[in-house]
């Protein structure tokens, strides 16, 4: 598992905690609720992703042409 995803993962879990403690998410409940917030976030991050573009590429150092002195 990727370290994006395990994030993922760890922000839908508390997420889930939060609505049990605040009483919105019954822990009966807690497995319909957590696919519905898991796929939701993932979707919002992995999308979200996709719209920023690509940091510009790392050229190629220079390679050093050190003279080797005899």
């Amino acid at each position: 598992m990727g370290s994006l995803d395990e994030t993922i993962l760890r922000a839908s879990k508390e997420i889930v905690v939060k609505f049990i403690e605040m009483g919105r998410i019954s822990p009966i409940t807690f497995s319909e609720n957590f696919k519905n917030i898991y796929h939701t976030v993932n979707e919002t991050v992995k999308k979200d992703q996709q719209s920023q573009p690509d940091p510009i590429p790392k050229t190629a150092a220079p390679e050093n042409k050190r003279k080797r002195r005899k």
